[in-house]
């Protein structure tokens, strides 16, 4: 058996996310998408806690259904942002939360209200040390896992260039032995982050962090085994894909690093985006305004890095880049993502082919072009192979990725107008 899990995403209770959000839709767009584990998101929240305990039922021990839903299974997980000073500087590190039971996350619900309050986010921010955080938790249950997310982006994470550590040990202190993992983010690819000691100590997985439906398993982790359980997923994780075990994370399915939105340095306002040569050179400053530049995952992993660009551990767990489907058709047809003409195609790939994941992972050429423009089977087979052109995100801003070259665009709108 294999399958796809996605654990990292947020409720409507979250700021700046989708009314969508609600456990039906969730459970519709795993369907769609091929994803057969979601985290829950925002377990902390009061209302979204009322409503996974009122909509889930349980099925294998520690993972959960809808009632009378989609056959997507649901892992209970939290996000929490904790902002505190430490050795003179103001941290903000958002740390996912795993918990095997309803039970356990009332006992950390409960101790993180003393703290803070949960209704005001579903993603609360609490002047809470990290260590501490991972204290209560661990005092809940010793089966909960504890994972930095994203951890390179410069403003909310573990090593990230505004208010991170250097290390897992400098950040969680004598409780660094229980952090076992860290999501890679989507600004960082774990090629990168293989290049860091602490890079290499953890499992690196890989999740959306969705804000929308849509948006599920743009980055997700590949499971294969025969036991489903809380446990088993947990002990994957824990283990690296060691054998034995019942259950291996065998890879990840990742951005394109340089498409997210903090891969180089930069200066939003300014429009300055430079690699870190390019901001070595101007001293980290904007040569527009003098405002020191943001500096992005790609610097940081060079400051952090003990191993050259390239190095692959030994044993390390492999991944695949890829872009979203609905994307892929709207580059290739030259029109935006969203519109009914991209919508139209997706809805058509997925009736052929049962799941997004299966079209831009599974599904041949000739079984594509089959159903669909060769354009577009072309699209997804370049994806695929890793052949498309970014221009790099930086600063907050999105990359921005191509598949085809502009001679290719032009060739492509000869042969559409002669369809």
């Amino acid at each position: 058996m294999q399958f796809i899990a996605d654990f990292h995403l947020h409720s409507r209770y979250s700021r700046a996310t989708s009314k969508d959000m609600d456990l039906e839709n969730l459970g519709k767009w795993a369907k769609i998408k091929g994803i057969k584990i979601l985290g829950s998101g925002d377990f902390t929240h009061p209302d979204w806690f009322k409503s996974l305990k009122e909509t889930l039922e349980p099925v294998e021990p520690g993972l959960f259904k809808l009632r009378n839903g989609p056959e997507a299974r649901f892992v209970l997980t939290s996000e929490i942002s904790c902002v505190y000073s430490k050795t003179g500087k103001v941290r903000k590190i958002h740390i996912i939360i795993f918990a095997p039971s309803f039970e356990i996350v009332e006992k950390i619900n409960t101790h993180l209200s003393w703290i803070g309050n949960l209704k005001s986010d579903g993603r609360p921010i609490l002047g809470l040390d990290a260590k501490e955080l991972a204290k209560i938790v661990l005092n809940a249950s010793k089966d909960c896992l504890i994972v930095p997310a994203h951890l390179m982006t410069p403003w909310f994470s573990l090593f990230g260039s505004k208010s991170g550590f250097d290390s897992i040990e400098e950040c969680f202190g004598n409780y660094s032995e229980y952090i076992y993992a860290g999501e890679t983010g989507l600004s960082a690819s774990p090629d990168m982050l293989w290049r860091m000691p602490d890079g290499r100590r953890i499992t690196l997985i890989s999740n959306s962090d969705a804000h929308s439906p849509t948006k599920l398993g743009r980055e997700a982790n590949i499971f294969e085994g025969s036991e489903l359980t809380y446990q088993s997923i947990i002990t994957a994780i824990k283990r690296q894909g060691q054998e034995p075990a019942t259950l291996k994370l065998i890879s990840t399915i990742e951005f394109f690093p340089q498409e997210g939105k903090y891969h180089y340095d930069g200066h939003r306002l300014c429009g300055v985006s430079f690699s870190p040569q390019e901001s070595k050179k101007a001293g980290n400053i904007c040569p527009n305004c003098g405002k020191p530049l943001t500096i992005g995952v790609l610097n940081r992993i060079d400051e952090l890095a003990d191993k050259p660009e390239g190095f692959n551990p030994e044993n390390a767990l492999p991944f695949k880049s890829l872009i979203p489907l609905e994307e892929i058709i709207a580059d290739t047809l030259g029109v935006m993502s969203g519109t009914k003409q991209t919508k139209t195609e997706y809805k058509s790939l997925i009736d052929k082919f049962g799941s997004e994941f299966n079209v831009l992972l599974e599904a041949s050429r000739s079984e594509l072009e089959l159903v669909t423009l060769p354009e577009i089977a072309e699209g997804i087979i370049r994806v695929r192979e890793g052949k498309v052109y970014i221009e790099p995100g930086y600063d907050g801003v999105y990359g921005k990725i191509r598949i085809f070259s502009e001679g290719d665009q032009k060739k492509l709108s000869k042969q559409k107008s002669l369809f």
